[in-house]
């Protein structure tokens, strides 16, 4: 089996979303696609994710469970309390770090046809493994990031054939909500400042507290552990063992490779900036129009400008911007993200007069 290639927003098609191909998505062909049927109609949270250009809905209890290997598109319905009888959402296509071009191209593609469904009225996001908006996180009380792909996470397997796995639980501090994230089984992955959790199938469950962890960390790696155990039937008990009392001889290391963990560094936080992308002098293209702060006096109903504020990136939409300048604006964000430290930030697109609360929020 060829092995799925590692996402690179370099050479990704990810320009379909908001590029020419927006154009040929009909309301007629976003009708005839089954999973958005019914979708949107209540307040909550929808999602599916894509198997061999095909959506597949998710079920409820799996939400919040990503896997590294495929594409996921989502649907927040909400209502804001001056305006209770107006449903207003958000679409956000969430790409998987081993995630294949097809298929993070289809949610690219299927994303922008969702949005059309719903006549234009979603504000679209794109998201990266590890690089969610707080918007995104924001959704879930529990997360999990998972490696393989969704069939192979959820697939019923022998009991003598469970996986070995660690978890690492991180705290984000954005949202003040703790995540759940598969990580190679290396000793070298340990450490002082968090919580763990060693699944060695039913040979052992083990949460591994860090002497300097907290008590978010171990209450979520506590509960991440109570719901393994209800998984196997109770077939496994979990067991807490503090980081300074394990050994190399200690069970829970017992499948744990050789290697140290590799050196990850934060996500650099660059300076704030805005471009303009417009063809009014007769061609297009994107010119920087401020680096190391942001204003908002500059927008302008007739282009589209894009604002990045150090973390998160949005593209704002004029209600009399031309269609190439519409069409083109999620590539020039691409683009300039591709020349940054952090090409994965989120990417948020906004039309006039219906800005979110994230767009309003950065201008201070």
């Amino acid at each position: 089996m060829q092995k799925a290639k590692e996402y690179d927003w370099k050479d990704s098609n990810l320009a379909l979303f908001g590029s020419d191909t927006e154009k040929k998505v009909k309301k007629d062909a976003a009708e005839t696609e089954p999973a958005w049927q019914g979708s949107g109609q209540e307040v909550g949270l929808e999602v599916w994710r894509i198997n061999k250009f095909k959506v597949e809905r998710v079920p409820k209890d799996e939400h919040g469970t990503f896997f590294s290997g495929d594409s996921y598109i989502l649907l927040n319905t909400y209502i804001e309390e001056d305006n209770p009888d107006k449903l207003l959402y958000d679409v956000h296509f969430w790409i998987g770090k081993y995630s294949t071009q097809d298929e993070y191209g289809t949610a690219a593609y299927k994303t922008v046809e969702l949005d059309t469904f719903h006549d234009d009225k979603p504000v679209q996001h794109r998201e990266v493994m590890g690089h969610e908006s707080r918007l995104f996180k924001g959704y879930f009380d529990d997360m999990r990031l998972m490696k393989g792909g969704y069939d192979t996470g959820f697939k019923r397997v022998l009991p003598e054939n469970l996986p070995k796995r660690l978890f690492q639980i991180v705290r984000d501090d954005a949202t003040r909500k703790t995540i759940c994230k598969e990580i190679p089984m290396k000793q070298g992955n340990l450490n002082d400042c968090d919580v763990f959790i060693i699944d060695n199938g039913l040979e052992g469950l083990y949460q591994y507290n860090g002497k300097d962890s907290n008590m978010n960390e171990k209450y979520k790696a506590a509960a991440e552990v109570q719901k393994i155990e209800s998984e196997r039937s109770g077939k496994v008990s979990g067991t807490v063992i503090d980081g300074h009392s394990i050994g190399d001889g200690h069970p829970a290391l017992k499948y744990f490779k050789q290697g140290k963990s590799k050196e990850k560094t934060a996500p650099v936080k660059g300076p704030p900036m805005m471009f303009k992308v417009s063809d009014e002098d007769g061609s297009l293209d994107a010119e920087e129009i401020l680096n190391g702060s942001l204003n908002k006096e500059l927008l302008n109903s007739k282009d589209v400008f894009i604002i990045d504020d150090g973390e998160e990136v949005f593209v704002w939409v004029g209600a009399e911007a031309s269609v190439d300048e519409r069409k083109n604006s999620m590539a020039y964000a691409h683009a300039h993200l591709k020349k940054t430290e952090d090409p994965f930030k989120p990417i948020h697109v906004v039309a006039e007069g219906k800005e979110s609360k994230s767009f309003n929020a950065i201008w201070g």
